[in-house]
């Protein structure tokens, strides 16, 4: 006979005592502080409308764990974890219109001055509930957006409380496109390299086993076995000997320079796809790298250009997804409304937890004028409005393509990487550009600022 603990009949007593149109502050008073119980706060590690440095924004409830010298009621600083809390007449159904201008509430909340040191967020109404992750810039998902039942609200607050009291120190990104010639590898390498400049514990893995770029760039041999066995062997998630290996870079003016890599493995290219799927679910490489998550700040995966095994595998394995594109190539340009619209929905499909999420897309690589750039924008409009018409699976692709757009900023800015000698250069130095021109690494600093760091 399954027992609860005191926190989840409290729980379970106020979910049931609800009114079925309960408004905001009833839910407030009655289901949040044994929502905070059950999670393992008290009245001391919380304040409500707490004022996040936003202009007049304030979040419905700051949470974070008292210390011995530190009561957050008192100071007020260094929030761990936000809830936004809206009324039941809220619809918070994933998709639903009133969903989505929550969640955005939430991230903008979550990036504001005063919430710098926040890790998590949840938006609830006590119908539904969905927990958010923040890393850095970048919020996603980490549950699945449910509903809250009498008979499962002990497993969803069970797992946001073991998500929000062990945290993973990694974000992992796998870089993709499905169209080739976009620089995955080169940005891969670079804003490792980059994030490795700026103290963060960086691995990348070289995803692709046919072309073995981001290996052979780094003057590696590809492993006889070693990738595949592990991903292979489904009784062990223990990383093997000789698995990783790190990379060390004299630069001016700093210490050494270290990051790790995965290189690519010889027998992972020697097998087909048919077999390949025979022996590797493209859930494995998520499950394998899940101890690696602990060690390091930023996980990169350098992924092939097409949608098979290795790219669903990456792209499965991910918390977000950055996409490459050219300005000059319509072909690239159509196929990262692809990934958005189709693959990684998909995997969101099969994995439920609402992830991975797609980052907006960049330029990368090329020279870029007004007109090429108005050339571009005609094409994008195109997409877009494609997508948003799309009978079987519409969506509005403009977040993704001009993130910075709304009704009052019509603001159509991408980022872009524009094309410097050195940085195409550099692969044959078997050091990463950044390392050795100043310009170069200016370019990924502006990348890593843009999509990741705060």
């Amino acid at each position: 006979m399954q027992t609860h603990s005191m926190e989840y009949n409290q729980l379970l007593k106020a979910l049931l005592y609800l009114p079925i149109n309960a408004p905001q502050a009833t839910i407030g008073n009655i289901f949040i502080p044994e929502l905070l119980k059950t999670l393992g706060y008290d009245v001391t590690e919380t304040i409500p409308n707490f004022a996040t440095g936003n202009g007049t924004d304030k979040v419905d409830y700051a949470v974070r764990r008292d210390t011995d010298k530190d009561i957050f009621i008192h100071t007020k600083s260094n929030p761990y974890l936000l809830i936004e809390l809206k009324g039941r007449d809220t619809n918070l159904s994933e998709n639903s219109t009133q969903y989505k201008s929550t969640v955005s509430q939430l991230k903008r909340y979550l990036l504001a001055p005063n919430c710098q040191s926040v890790q998590w967020g949840i938006i609830t109404n006590s119908i539904h509930i969905q927990l958010f992750r923040k890393h850095g810039k970048v919020i996603h998902p980490c549950l699945p957006c449910q509903e809250i039942t009498s008979d499962n609200v002990d497993e969803i607050v069970q797992n946001i409380k073991a998500k929000i009291d062990t945290p993973q120190k990694a974000l992992t990104a796998a870089i993709y496109n499905n169209k080739g010639g976009v620089g995955k590898t080169t940005t891969t390498l670079n804003l490792a390299a980059t994030l490795a400049y700026l103290g963060k514990q960086t691995l990348i893995i070289d995803f692709d086993p046919s072309q073995q770029d981001l290996t052979n760039s780094l003057a590696l041999k590809p492993k006889e076995d070693v990738l595949y066995s592990w991903l292979e062997d489904k009784a062990s998630i223990s990383v093997p000997p000789g698995l990783s290996f790190r990379l060390n870079f004299q630069v001016p003016s700093k210490d050494t320079i270290a990051f790790d890599i995965i290189p690519s493995d010889q027998k992972l290219m020697e097998l087909g796809e048919e077999e390949l799927r025979q022996r590797i679910k493209i859930s494995r490489l998520r499950q394998v790298i899940e101890p690696l998550k602990y060690q390091y700040d930023y996980i990169l995966i350098d992924s092939p250009p097409n949608w098979r095994l290795f790219s669903q595998s990456a792209v499965y394995a991910s918390d977000v997804v950055l996409i490459p594109t050219k300005h000059n190539s319509m072909f690239s340009l159509k196929n990262a409304a692809v990934v958005i619209q189709r693959f990684i929905p998909e995997i969101q499909t099969k994995r439920n937890d609402g992830g991975p999420i797609a980052l907006p897309i960049f330029y990368n690589g090329e020279s870029i004028t007004d007109a090429q750039i108005f050339t571009a924008q005609k094409e994008i409009d195109k997409i877009i409005n494609k997508a948003k018409t799309d009978t079987l699976n519409p969506i509005d692709l403009t977040p993704y393509f001009y993130p910075k757009y709304t009704q009052a900023n019509q603001s159509r800015h991408i980022f872009n990487i524009p094309s410097y000698a050195h940085i195409a250069s550099a692969a044959f130095t078997r050091i990463p550009a950044v390392y050795k021109n100043r310009t170069a690494y200016e370019h990924y600093l502006a990348l890593a600022k843009e999509y990741f760091l705060q």
